[in-house]
């Protein structure tokens, strides 16, 4: 990164340039649309396309609900992160600012537990490209489609940040386009505009609109959040962005109206074309609309969509996730190798180790087969509520230190603190009602054991460091 990019915080604490200023030398080529689209295929995944599923089952129609309620919740995420990634741009992120304004510790656990849930949740939906692809061909093993699909998506991820953005625009272009011609085709089905009318019986013809009470709503909270997961990407691309304090903003208030849109129009389709409880995991809920309306071939296009969604989002995250990797690796909390570019300016060493979660997604699915997906989802799921937990308190943070230093800021959420203490709590709720949520009783299980366990990897680490510097040896190895 030139003198002449450098952000506006070098000129304030030298702490905060210093932060930002290790992650210097990649290339700052992504354009505004570029940011967004690659926000919106970082999202718009498995969560929508399958996942949804989980939550019309927990909530049948109020399922809607549901997801409205999700959407309250990670606009306070959005708040807090657009003020401090205007602030601070970038790659390190909200891993960065927990550093900042939490800690060490913070920035540490916040950076590791990211990328565990990156690198599996990539290893989700190449798990899931394998389910779509059996759509069309049942006799071919899933795993062979993993292993395929795992190379193409590494050998992306070290091509320029330029190619990369285009590919992902491209990529993500499918599926938003599609969304919408969705959207506006099950509206005629619903409506009857050129199809036989289907009405509105579905949404209380099964048990009512609410057939399994509010718990039922707020449990769907909880794959709400996993769907909405992949927005707090937004401000990794700060790091790579070419205008980052209007890219950054722009991107991630476009990416949630979207994401609202979206996933709150195309489930109240879903639920209103198709009975709830037929609704099943095997298969895209979007496929079997367009199965259930008698319209096969529309079927096979929206699973070649789907797919394409999948893909996208595992591109996306392992871009991502090789960017935690990269932000540790700087700041000497990983080996100093991940931290190299290439003659490219991409981080293929951090790319290679965060494709561990491919790699466990062939092993899964080789060993458990159908159950692979809901038990690498389940794992994941922790480190997404757990990281916009500590982005709203590093965002309370944040804005007690500009509050004290009397700084001037580019302001998006309410004046206080209360919308991000409201979020923190809402995410502590949704994190522990994964235990009734079925198949995620894995994601408290292994959560706290991971925060623990990285936590005595920090204090092994400092001790590290403090006896390198007694011996007069501060350079990271």
């Amino acid at each position: 990164m030139t003198e002449g990019r450098q952000p506006k915080q070098l000129n304030k604490t030298g702490g905060e340039a210093e932060l930002v200023q290790r992650e210097a030398g990649l290339q700052h080529q992504l354009s505004a649309a570029q940011v967004a689209m690659i926000a919106l295929g970082s999202t718009i995944g498995t969560g929508l396309f399958l996942t949804s599923a989980i939550s019309v089952k927990l909530a049948g129609p109020a399922v809607i609900l549901s997801f409205a309620a999700g959407a309250l919740i990670t606009l306070t995420v959005m708040w807090a992160l657009a003020e401090m990634a205007v602030e601070h741009p970038a790659v390190g992120s909200f891993g960065l600012y927990a550093e900042m304004y939490l800690g060490p510790w913070a920035g540490f656990v916040a950076r590791y537990t990211y990328w565990l849930c990156l690198v599996i949740i990539v290893g989700s939906e190449v798990a899931a490209a394998g389910i779509y692809c059996r759509f069309w061909f049942p006799n071919i093993p899933s795993w062979l489609w993993i292993a395929g699909f795992s190379a193409a998506l590494v050998y992306m991820n070290t091509l320029s940040i330029r190619n990369f953005g285009t590919i992902e625009f491209w990529f993500a272009m499918i599926k938003v386009v599609t969304i919408v011609v969705f959207l506006i085709l099950g509206t005629a089905l619903v409506l009857g505009f050129g199809f036989p009318r289907i009405g509105t019986g579905n949404f209380t013809g099964h048990g009512g609109f609410f057939p399994n009470g509010w718990v039922g709503v707020g449990l769907g909270v909880t794959m709400a959040i996993f769907s909405f997961l992949g927005l707090e990407i937004v401000g990794v691309t700060a790091g790579e962005a070419t205008d980052p304090k209007t890219a950054v903003p722009r991107a991630l208030k476009r990416t949630l109206a979207f994401l609202a849109l979206f996933y709150l129009g195309g489930l109240a389709l879903v639920v209103g074309i198709v009975p709830w409880e037929q609704i099943g995991l095997d298969k895209s809920p979007f496929v079997t609309v367009f199965e259930k309306v008698g319209i096969p071939a529309a079927g096979h296009i929206m699973n070649f969509v789907v797919l394409s969604a999948a893909l996208s989002s595992a591109l996306c995250n392992l871009y991502f996730t090789a960017r935690m990797l990269f932000s540790l690796s700087r700041g000497g909390y990983a080996p100093a190798i991940l931290g190299k570019l290439s003659k490219r300016g991409m981080p293929v060493a951090a790319v290679l180790a965060s494709s561990l979660g491919m790699a466990a997604a062939i092993a899964l699915n080789w060993r458990f087969k159908s159950t692979a997906f809901l038990f690498l989802i389940g794992v994941a799921f922790f480190g997404g509520p757990f990281i916009w937990i500590m982005t709203l308190a590093t965002h309370m943070g944040f804005r007690r230190k500009m509050r004290e230093e009397k700084r001037e800021f580019v302001r998006f959420a309410p004046r206080g603190h209360w919308s991000s203490a409201l979020g923190l709590a809402a995410l502590l709720g949704v994190l522990l009602s994964t235990w009734w949520v079925p198949d995620f009783h894995v994601s408290l299980l292994s959560g706290p054991p991971w925060l623990g366990f990285l936590t005595l990897c920090y204090f092994i680490w400092r001790a590290y460091q403090n006896r390198k510097s007694v011996h007069g040896t501060t350079e990271n190895d």
